[in-house]
């Protein structure tokens, strides 16, 4: 008695979406804003640009990224250039401007959430 096994093909999920550092990444930016650490955000800030920037399938995302680095890098450049008192990025920030920067940061995570559940689904 012999027993035969058919396997189906398996979808490469890994190749169609967005990486797991590059998500986590856009997680983590409004959270270290919120929690008063905006110069360490710029960390994931990076990951974020330079991992949409080297997929070509982050399209649909680059203007999102590209938002978020902006709200990143004028409220940074503004801070080292101006003669501000405040000790750190985080207290140099207006609510106002914390508030943007979250809601551009939550905006990109999800994007890229929306993105990565997209080209999941796609069969190849």
């Amino acid at each position: 008695m012999t027993t035969t096994t058919t396997t189906t093909p398996r979808r490469d999920r890994t190749a169609n979406r967005t990486s797991l550092p590059v998500l986590i990444a856009a997680w983590a930016v409004p959270v270290f804003v919120l929690g008063q650490f905006a110069l360490i955000a710029g960390i994931p800030v990076a990951v974020v640009l330079i991992g949409t920037l080297r997929d070509p399938r982050l399209r649909a995302v680059r203007w999102w990224t590209a938002a978020l680095t902006a709200a990143y890098a004028i409220p940074l450049g503004l801070w080292l250039a101006g003669s501000s008192s405040a000790p750190s990025l985080s207290k140099y920030l207006s609510p106002v401007a914390t508030a943007l920067f979250v809601a551009t940061g939550v905006a990109v995570a999800i994007a890229h959430h929306v993105q990565r559940r997209r080209s999941g689904e796609q069969v190849t």
